[in-house]
């Protein structure tokens, strides 16, 4: 596996739009024109906005603020994305049944990963960890107090497009803990940040923001 360290990270800010929007290719929309909406939306609006709705509603997000996920860059070309905020502004994740909270009086603090997109031909160098680690960084920067994620176990051949949730063996190795499991193979993990202390990847600190979303 190649190293992922020459990688530079940025919030995905209104301006790189053009960026992702190339990445996940203008027609394809990254997995089954998506566009990252999935994880936000019931699955009634998801089909109910279709492609082009999906593309246009993300876009808004983007240019509302805040970042709502990271852009891995090689020179000028984005190469990864990963999806990572507040856990109330991705609802489907927060309130179905694999990924939601017990109890959700705290949840405003909680973070959640929710999406990986890796372009061909640059998957198994690491991007998967980075995006995780500059994650677990973004959030923390934002004043979150924990990250979740809802990853998938790898204990078996992956249908394509499953481990766009995230690999459980990943965020195991950075240190989250499961504290759900509501199906099989989809752990709820969770990282509380107060006791995280992770190498942070290269980042362009003067693109990350420096207050809570």
């Amino acid at each position: 596996m190649k190293e992922a360290a020459h990688f530079d990270i940025h919030p995905l800010t209104p301006g790189r739009w053009p960026d992702l929007s190339e990445l996940f290719g203008p027609q394809r929309g990254a997995s089954s024109g998506c566009w990252c909406m999935w994880p936000r939306i019931s699955r009634a609006e998801w089909h109910a906005l279709g492609k082009t709705g999906r593309r246009d509603a993300f876009h808004g997000l983007v240019e509302a603020g805040p970042p709502p996920g990271l852009l891995a860059y090689e020179g000028d070309k984005a190469v990864a994305w990963v999806s990572v905020g507040p856990r109330r502004h991705a609802a489907r994740f927060h309130t179905a049944k694999n990924s939601a909270l017990d109890d959700d009086v705290d949840a405003g603090r909680i973070f959640a990963i929710t999406c990986f997109y890796v372009r061909s031909g640059y998957r198994k160098r690491g991007l998967t960890t980075l995006m995780a680690r500059a994650a677990i960084a973004f959030a923390k920067q934002c004043g979150a107090k924990a990250v979740d994620v809802c990853a998938i176990e790898a204990d078996r051949p992956l249908i394509w497009g499953d481990g766009f949730v995230g690999i459980a063996s990943v965020f195991r190795k950075l240190g989250f803990a499961e504290i759900a499991r509501r199906a099989p193979r989809r752990p709820l993990m969770r990282l509380d940040l107060a006791r995280a202390e992770l190498k942070r990847p290269r980042t362009k600190r003067n693109n990350m923001p420096s207050s809570s979303p």
